[in-house]
């Protein structure tokens, strides 16, 4: 019975790829869009949350100025219906009037009840965009100019700063780009593949045959490949329409840009004449009811038309409040739209 031989070996084996035409080549460049396109959709949630919160802000600024307006009102309808109460008590003017003056009252109390109310829902909701869990009130710092400057009247070069520096646009175009890259990949599998392979090691315990302890091997490997069932192709036919339909969303998007744009552009400039329009209309039923109140005071006018007087400019102080707001909101979304 022959003895058997007995063998120990060990060694490594290093195994490089010298080309496959370009197919890891651009699995990089996928990945490394890939990463660029997270990048830029964290920037574009950021600019998301910077609106809503900037939005939040200026809706809790409109709403403490319409709480102070409505303050206002109601002290001076209650210095009215005292004024008019004593009158009447003195017989200078009819119970009428007084009741009059008494509803007028009434309603200024419940347009501050409903501008506390509308307080009060905007600071709550600037607490959940700020990330706080307790009702938090915060003094607000009204920074609004008093001559606020007009919004850029150049809306076609604002859509070209948009298209440019738009984060969820450069997102998407980063995306398309890797979608592209990994199509030509995946083409790339139906070309050869290039490899060198290197191996050395050692034997300690051999036969008598072998008189060296050391081996090594150098070689290059070459994988065609011919037939898997047309795999390839399909891959690559399924990166191809992958790539055309993140091209679309990147078309669709700039049409949307182009628009909102455009939208914003426009609303800005309309807000922007809107703050002159309410605060004519402020300054004439300011100067209404000095009129009216004179007038009333004369005994020339009844407590009708001061009653209307002073309404309408109640209306006209809030419809500025809201005006000047309206417009910074109009900026922020402007602002947002554009990149910027």
């Amino acid at each position: 019975m022959a003895a058997g031989l007995q063998r120990a070996a060990g060694g490594i084996t290093i195994s490089h790829l010298i080309t496959d035409f370009g197919r890891t080549h651009n699995l990089v460049l996928s990945a490394q869009s890939q990463a660029k396109a997270q990048m830029d959709a964290q920037r574009a949630t950021t600019a998301d949350v910077v609106l809503a919160v900037d939005e939040a802000f200026y809706n809790a600024l409109a709403s403490h100025a319409v709480l102070k307006v409505a303050e206002q009102t109601v002290a001076a309808r209650l210095a009215t219906a005292d004024e008019i109460g004593a009158l009447a008590a003195s017989k200078l003017r009819s119970s009428l009037d007084l009741s009059f003056a008494n509803v007028e009252l009434s309603q200024a109390k419940l347009l501050l009840l409903d501008a506390q109310n509308a307080e009060q829902d905007s600071m709550a909701n600037l607490n959940v965009l700020l990330g706080s869990e307790n009702d938090e009130l915060y003094t607000l710092a009204d920074q609004t100019p008093v001559s606020p400057q007009p919004p850029p009247e150049q809306i076609e070069s604002l859509v070209q700063m948009a298209f440019s520096s738009r984060p969820d646009l450069a997102a998407l175009n980063e995306s398309y780009n890797a979608a592209n890259q990994f199509s030509r990949a995946e083409h790339s599998l139906s070309r050869p593949t290039l490899s060198a392979l290197a191996t050395a090691g050692g034997t300690p315990v051999r036969p008598d045959q072998i008189t060296s302890s050391w081996y090594g091997a150098v070689g290059a490997n070459a994988s065609i490949p011919i037939f898997n069932g047309f795999l390839y192709s399909a891959r690559a036919r399924e990166a191809d329409l992958r790539a055309t339909a993140a091209q679309e969303e990147v078309r669709y998007l700039r049409d949307l840009i182009a628009r909102d744009v455009r939208t914003s552009a426009l609303s800005a400039q309309a807000s922007f004449h809107l703050i002159d329009v309410t605060k004519q209309l402020l300054d004439q039923s300011n100067l209404a009811l000095d009129l009216a109140q004179t007038r009333y005071k004369l005994g020339l006018s009844g407590i009708v038309e001061l009653s209307q007087a002073q309404l309408a400019q109640t209306r006209a102080e809030i419809a500025y409040a809201n005006a000047r707001y309206a417009y910074q909101t109009a900026l922020a979304i402007l602002s947002f739209q554009t990149g910027q």
